[in-house]
């Protein structure tokens, strides 16, 4: 039974359950780390004859050919990152090439374990709905064997009502194309150093000979030409931290005419090896208008975690950007939709107990926070944090929030923000908006529902909200009904 009986008119779950499909695989690189092993198998394979490397590559994309689009070339993207492996002067034919490349190659299901923590925001197409209609793109952390998080998408039409009613969502599903040399900005390269205390001899010598803008290419031979310098005393830690932020922050493009359910952002960078967490999309519309979208998550490498910001105006091409500063040295940061007295504003758990507030003149650099709230009822004692980017209303901006109480319980509440003066919680829900019921509790964390980002249409608040961190579901509620519960603070 729903033990939240104050809030529990007030919201409607929805029906839209949104299950993981085991069927929806990607092919990742397969390489062993010894590379020893690496030639042995090239040389197993360039031993064969030419009728028998017909026939095995016939097999493999007959059999494969029904659960990837364009199996061929990612057979021959996989045999690039070994070729190097080769015998020296070696000719080979393309269906050689691409047989070694599916001896490298494994399909990895993205959704096996779990499909949760959905953002939505409104999709920047709307041609063709109908009047009272908004046509929505929804992300979702997908997790597959080895836990290893990654972004994936579906779309679908929310009605006057605000119910959703999704597109199909597509059997394919692809990484992106990764941009092989990236350019990078001189000036905004250097702050990120200096913010990272790396901006010495070494980093100066570097980077004064390289132009405003310059490539990942042209970088990498800056520092090989400081590397020919046997006179020059060059600081290791900082050429590795030059690596680190240029490998951290890269472009990817998607088919443009690909369906965005079968586009996925898995990770690249040996920052986010183990995963890329939870996502919190947003809307943002800059000075003169324009909107372009921002998420920002949690790379993950099994040691550390690292903030990460992604840009996209198509869901098309993404910028990965890292974020920095003292202030953002945790997760769930979600990104205000606008600049407040000509700053961006941020919400995030710096000390994972508390709900801060970060406000920067630079998208990039977050150096300080203050705590606007704290756990103060019963069921948020052990921590709060938000539940993705606060909504602009008449009354203030509405952020919906998470707290965890006894039992690792968590629940969703909401409080309410001055649309001048942010760091001023005006009102608040004192018993949770959504907890989790009997139908909602079980999975692979149990007792958890939680959200990344919610919209307002209509009038009405649409959250989609994950169901113990394996499946997720759509609630709605109407926003003034909403504010209305909501206790006034003095």
């Amino acid at each position: 039974m729903d033990k939240s009986m104050k809030n529990k008119s007030l919201i409607k779950r929805s029906g839209n359950k949104i299950d993981r499909n085991n069927s929806r695989v990607i092919t990742r690189p397969h390489i062993p780390s010894d590379m020893l092993r690496v030639s042995k198998i090239i040389g197993r394979v360039t031993n064969l004859t030419e009728s028998k490397v017909e026939e095995l590559l016939k097999d493999i994309i007959e059999n494969f050919y029904g659960r990837h689009k364009n199996i061929k070339q990612q057979l021959y993207n996989h045999f690039e990152k070994v070729k190097e492996y080769l015998p020296e002067n070696s000719s080979i034919t393309d269906a050689r090439k691409e047989l070694i490349g599916a001896y490298f190659s494994m399909e990895y299901s993205i959704e096996s374990a779990a499909l949760f923590n959905p953002s939505i925001i409104k999709h920047p197409h709307q041609k063709g709905v109908q009047n009272g209609e908004l046509r929505f793109i929804m992300s979702l952390r997908a997790t597959g064997e080895g836990h290893i998080s990654c972004i994936v998408f579906r779309s679908g039409i929310i009605k006057k009502d605000g119910s959703a009613i999704f597109d199909t969502t597509s059997e394919f599903v692809k990484t992106p194309d990764v941009l092989l040399d990236p350019t990078y900005d001189n000036h905004l390269f250097r702050l990120k150093l200096a913010n990272m205390k790396s901006w010495d001899k070494t980093s100066s010598q570097i980077f004064e000979k390289l132009p405003d803008n310059f490539t990942y290419g042209k970088l990498k031979a800056g520092i090989n030409d400081l590397y020919q310098n046997i006179d020059f005393d060059h600081n290791d830690q900082t050429i590795k931290n030059i690596n680190w932020l240029a490998n951290s922050n890269y472009k990817i493009k998607f088919d443009e005419h690909s369906k965005i359910s079968e586009r996925v952002i898995f990770p690249v960078s040996e920052n986010e090896s183990r995963g890329i967490e939870d996502a919190r999309f947003v809307e943002f519309h800059e000075e003169n208008g324009e909107p372009i979208y921002y998420a920002t998550y949690t790379a993950y490498n099994n040691e550390c975690i690292l903030p990460h910001l992604l840009e996209t105006k198509d869901f098309i091409n993404f910028n990965i950007i890292t974020l920095n500063g003292e202030a953002v040295q945790n997760k769930g940061m979600a990104l205000f939709p606008r600049k407040i007295n000509g700053k961006y504003v941020m919400l995030s758990r710096l000390d994972g107990e508390n709900n801060h507030i970060m406000f920067s003149e630079h998208l990039h650099f977050w150096n300080e926070s203050t705590i606007i709230q704290e756990p103060i009822m019963p069921w948020e004692f052990v921590q709060i944090g938000n539940c993705g980017s606060p909504l602009e209303t008449s009354k203030g901006w509405l952020v919906l929030t998470h707290g965890v109480g006894a039992m690792r319980q968590y629940s969703i509440g909401a409080i309410l923000l001055d649309l001048e003066n942010p760091t001023q919680v005006i009102a608040r829900l004192e018993e949770p908006l959504i907890i989790p019921n009997e139908k909602e509790r079980e999975g692979y964390v149990p007792n958890v529902v939680y959200s990344c980002g919610s919209l307002i249409h209509n009038n009405i608040l649409v959250i989609p909200y994950a169901m113990s961190d394996i499946s997720s579901n759509i609630a709605t509620v109407k926003v003034e009904k909403l504010i209305a519960r909501m206790k006034v603070c003095s």
